[in-house]
């Protein structure tokens, strides 16, 4: 129970951000927007701005709509883009690897509900996911084991070797800073541009430029043209409670 207003997430760091949010006389989706930039920077397993989700929102009025963000194919994607001449998946490749890349979505959404629905200034609601990265976050039991238990997945890529592993390669300890330079410059792009920090400029050119140079399908076009939709909630009703999904 609680007075005033309840964040939850996966992680703590993220948590406190999104209350003190709500201290600073934000709303649930101005929260809601803290809290997950906050987490692409101290839960990159789901937390993320490289990936997409879903919104739904119920207001003190009874107001509930939903806004869907998730991940869309490039335009180059094709039905069988998967399957070898045998017909079956090639090397897990629409799990891993650059195929597996959907358009992400996170940010148009979260951009989208809060020109909607939120009331604080939206750099004031990344700027502190900006020092998270910049300044760096301890490394929790949950980072630490994390990056170990997927270690060998992260070589087979240098750019995610270079984010998880210390500079000689080795695992980082718990209690480690760790530091996230690229992101930060990522989030502060957001930070001053909004969507288009995102899905313009700097950025858009070079995931595009990364992809084309790795065998990925997503261009310059395929974020330009990415839009995040608000949509009707599913609403029901359960032994006298509403449903609102």
């Amino acid at each position: 129970r609680a007075k005033n207003g309840v964040v939850s997430s996966a992680s703590r760091l993220a948590s406190e951000i999104g209350v003190e949010t709500l201290k600073q006389g934000g709303n649930a989706v101005d929260a809601a927007v803290a809290t997950a930039f906050a987490m692409a920077v101290t839960h990159p397993s789901a937390g993320n701005i490289g990936g997409g989700g879903f919104l739904v929102y119920h207001g003190e009025d009874g107001h509930a709509t939903t806004f869907d963000f998730r991940e869309k194919a490039a335009l180059a994607a094709t039905e069988r883009m998967y399957l070898g001449l045998n017909g079956q998946v090639v090397n897990n490749s629409n799990h891993f690897g650059m195929l597996a890349i959907g358009v992400p979505g996170t940010v148009a959404g979260l951009y989208k509900a809060h020109q909607e629905l939120g009331s604080l200034p939206w750099e004031d609601l990344v700027s502190p996911a900006v020092a998270l990265a910049r300044d760096g976050i301890p490394i929790t039991y949950s980072l630490q084991t994390g990056f170990a238990r997927n270690a060998s997945r992260f070589r087979q890529y240098p750019s995610s070797a270079k984010k998880f592993f210390r500079e000689d390669g080795s695992f980082y300890e718990l209690g480690d800073i760790w530091l996230q330079p690229d992101l930060a410059n990522t989030l502060e792009l957001i930070k001053d541009n909004g969507r288009d920090g995102f899905y313009g400029g700097e950025n858009a050119r070079r995931l595009s430029d990364f992809m084309s140079a790795n065998g990925g399908l997503i261009t310059e076009e395929d974020l330009e043209i990415y839009e995040a939709v608000e949509r009707e909630p599913i609403l029901g009703n359960y032994r006298g409670y509403e449903i609102v999904s």
